[in-house]
């Protein structure tokens, strides 16, 4: 297999395990806090891979040039918008629902990336990622009446927090990539410069936030440390698929086939927030299988 596929199956697990601790960590701190922790918490780690990296592949950090950190910064500002948006999302849908429509991301990543970055898809490659979405809305058992969209019901502002988290994440994406090729290097190597820059500025801007928000919040990010650092690992780790699947494929393959993330996050909703699993859902399965086997086998 090529070596995106391995970083993106690295990705969508990881990030199903990391958006479980933060179902977990949003009792706990509101979503602005609970967003800058899978920042704060990997940044070390972040860093600690990037020097790792360098020294193994006996190269220097690439200079940052004009394009990337233009590129870079609003990634930055994007991932953040969306992944607080998800949090907030939780508050008003179940953690399967709330990541479902978080991953209508594929589509916008292809959507976008085609208007707005010249990165089109073939006619098998739109076929499976349209599939896969399909297969994303039949587990999320997303069910609203019209009556429910006038009231302004929380079911309709939760569908919105997620539709807008996956725009949010796949304008992130498509601009990561940009960052990362800007650097004309090694593509692991310009993936982990790209994830350090990003960490970093988003580990200050998230402080900061936080602390004039509510500082109170700063203190409970310390208080919950173990939850705080299980998500700041799998972040990182997830992070490190992301951007390496990303610099290397086209960003809609690499998260059409990161749906696969869906049956991690099926076991955890049903095994850890002891939510059921019905025949619907199991249908969306198949249909998110046979979008990946679409996309690895023809597209």
């Amino acid at each position: 297999m090529e070596i995106w596929i391995y970083f993106t199956l690295l990705a969508a697990t990881m990030q199903a395990v990391r958006t479980a601790g933060q179902k977990q960590l949003s009792g706990k701190l509101n979503a602005m806090a609970t967003t800058g922790v899978r920042y704060i918490y990997a940044l070390p780690f972040a860093w600690g891979y990037l020097w790792w990296l360098l020294h193994y592949k006996e190269q220097t950090a690439p200079s940052l040039n004009n394009d990337f950190l233009q590129y870079a910064l609003i990634a930055c500002v994007m991932q953040i918008i969306g992944t607080a948006c998800l949090v907030a999302a939780f508050r008003y849908r179940n953690f399967a629902v709330a990541t479902s429509l978080a991953k209508t991301e594929a589509i916008q990543v292809a959507i976008v990336g085609a208007l707005l970055f010249s990165s089109h898809l073939s006619g098998l490659g739109w076929f499976s990622v349209i599939v896969g979405v399909v297969g994303v809305f039949l587990v999320s058992k997303v069910k609203f009446t019209l009556g429910e969209v006038f009231k302004g019901s929380d079911a309709i502002t939760g569908m919105a927090y997620g539709l807008a988290a996956g725009l949010g994440l796949a304008i992130t994406t498509l601009l990561i990539r940009e960052s990362s090729l800007a650097l004309n290097t090694d593509l692991m190597v310009s993936a982990a410069v790209t994830l350090v820059f990003m960490i970093t500025v988003q580990t200050i801007i998230s402080i900061i936030y936080v602390y004039i928000q509510d500082k109170a919040q700063l203190y409970l990010m310390l208080k919950h440390w173990r939850l705080c650092l299980f998500v700041g690992i799998t972040s990182v780790l997830g992070s490190i698929g992301w951007f390496t699947g990303a610099s290397y494929q086209n960003a809609a393959y690499v998260k059409a086939l990161g749906q696969v993330e869906f049956f991690i996050t099926l076991a955890l909703t049903y095994r850890v927030f002891k939510e059921t699993i019905s025949v619907k859902e199991y249908v969306g399965m198949f249909f998110i299988v046979l979008s990946v086997v679409i996309l690895l086998l023809w597209a």
